[in-house]
């Protein structure tokens, strides 16, 4: 996504919120109407959120391992047509507004179940599943991960009753990869499906001209394979423990600032190493995704650390982050991946001059333009250059619609300055029109703001846990081809076509 290519636009929809009748998006027929539909719109990208297998309160940004897939992505009805599942009755379900995770789980958990059970004896004959698992060095210790975590009640590893087993002791290795060799087999195939699936959306993606933007947090989960595997990268203490954990001071989003919880890099002891746990990363992200948007660009430069057990991020402090040696190694290592930075937050002059110097286009959100500051405010719009993508929103940010209706009359007045008269009904395309029509090589935009809907159709509201995050669902009756000649025309009007 680099400032040489030509104007393109794209969609940010994630894979949960896809139609479909199983009660969550799938990689079955909705992601396959959904890819026919950006070509028709004449969307060139598809934006997801992080694809891995979620943690507490369903967040993607929290999975229990980065490089592996969600098994809730994986569509039943493909599975039964492929042969892993012998049985299986689609049910059509009633369109739901959102995804409820407590429903689906129980529900997939068994099917997924039943598909392995059905499906062993012919895994055990199939060399090549064997020579697929052995491909991906990370695959084993998340498989042993999970089935020692569903073996202690799906607890947090910090918790495991077992110490021999959380130190990761090899006499304790051996006992538990004997004792729970099932499950273990269990977890490989889960991901070894969900990969094929993923990889044949992929191609039918490429098929009709759509590039699929992925997402990469640069934290990943305290209750995680990737830290019980690769302790020694993160700043924990001799218990294992996190010593400090990562967040956000008090910003846009919330006074208190955002207490994430991620355990923190030890960024000398992965220098040391040659960054090898990050190029792995990275690696990965390229072999699942197009191009990459690597999430919090802003720790590489400096990160916020907070000591651990804190009630909120407020007595953090800001600490040097690897900087430029960490991307000469990414870009000798992993060269030709594709990243979109995404540098929004405490911007300062040590982001600035990294991100300059990677050369990757950051981030400009439309919806934070109109708050004052003129060419001091980041993602004023003169500030968009050819080298960014511009969004209305994020998944982070209100939808455009619920934005709107909130604001007060002194912002709702300085964004009629760059917008013209607008009102309820007219502000939305207003902003989509104004970004796309942007010099950002590429523009993005929520799905939501499309179809113009409210706050109902929020995805996140960052610092809250639970509640309606994550759960949003599209309407797949609103994939109309009204809808689709309206964007295109959008498209077309903005030379992005």
């Amino acid at each position: 996504m680099s400032n040489t290519i030509d104007r393109r636009a794209g969609v940010l929809l994630h894979v949960t919120s896809l139609p479909g009748p199983e009660g969550i998006g799938t990689l079955g027929r909705g992601a396959y109407a959904w890819i026919d539909f950006l070509e028709k719109a004449g969307m060139r990208l598809w934006q997801v959120l992080p694809v891995g297998p979620t943690g507490y309160g369903e967040s993607p940004y929290q999975s229990t391992c980065a490089l592996a897939g969600n098994p809730y992505l994986i569509d039943i009805e493909t599975l039964h047509a492929d042969g892993w599942l012998k049985e299986y009755t689609p049910e059509e379900s009633a369109y739901a507004p959102q995804v409820s995770f407590e429903t689906v789980r129980p529900l997939k958990d068994k099917l997924l179940r039943q598909a392995f059970a059905d499906s062993r004896d012919g895994l055990k004959r199939k060399k090549a599943f064997d020579a697929w698992c052995a491909q991906w060095p990370w695959l084993h210790d998340y498989a042993l991960f999970m089935a020692v975590k569903r073996h202690f009640d799906q607890v947090s590893w910090m918790e495991w009753p077992d110490e021999s087993i959380r130190m990761r002791k090899p006499s304790a290795m051996k006992k538990y990869e004997k004792l729970l060799r099932e499950d273990v087999e269990y977890y490989m195939f889960l991901q070894f499906i969900f990969r094929s699936q993923w990889q044949r959306v992929r191609d039918y993606a490429s098929l009709h001209g759509i590039s699929i933007l992925g997402d990469m947090p640069i934290y990943v989960a305290e209750d995680s394979s990737d830290v019980w595997a690769n302790y020694e990268y993160f700043q924990l203490d001799e218990t294992r423990h996190p010593r400090r954990v990562a967040g956000v001071p008090p910003d846009y989003f919330s006074e208190d600032g955002q207490l994430w919880g991620n355990p923190l890099y030890h960024w000398s002891r992965l220098r040391a190493h040659g960054y090898r746990f990050w190029m792995d990363r990275l690696r990965a992200m390229g072999q699942l995704y197009d191009s990459v948007r690597i999430d919090h660009f802003i720790g590489f430069a400096n990160y916020y650390s907070v000591k651990y057990g804190a009630p909120n991020a407020r007595k953090g402090y800001w600490v040097p982050g690897p900087g430029k040696n960490f991307f000469t190694e990414l870009k000798r290592k992993v060269p030709g991946i594709d990243i979109v930075a995404e540098d929004l937050g405490a911007v300062n002059e040590r982001v600035t001059d990294l991100l300059e110097f990677c050369g990757y286009p950051g981030m400009k959100v439309l919806q934070f333009s109109f708050d004052g500051g003129g060419k001091k405010n980041p993602h004023d719009l003169s500030n968009f250059t050819e080298n960014c993508v511009a969004y209305t929103g994020t998944h982070d940010n209100d939808t455009t619609l619920g934005w709107w209706r909130t604001r007060d009359e002194e912002v709702k007045a300085a964004a009629m300055k760059k917008l013209g008269e607008v009102d309820d009904d007219t502000v939305v395309w207003a902003m989509l029109k104004t970004a796309f029509e942007s010099p950002a090589n590429t523009a993005v935009a929520p799905m939501q703001d499309f179809l113009n809907l409210g706050t109902e159709a929020r995805m996140n509201l960052p610092g809250t846990v639970g509640g309606g995050n994550w759960r949003y669902r599209m309407d797949g009756a609103s994939l109309t081809d009204a809808l689709a000649e309206k964007m295109r025309a959008l498209v077309r009007e903005s030379k992005r076509l």
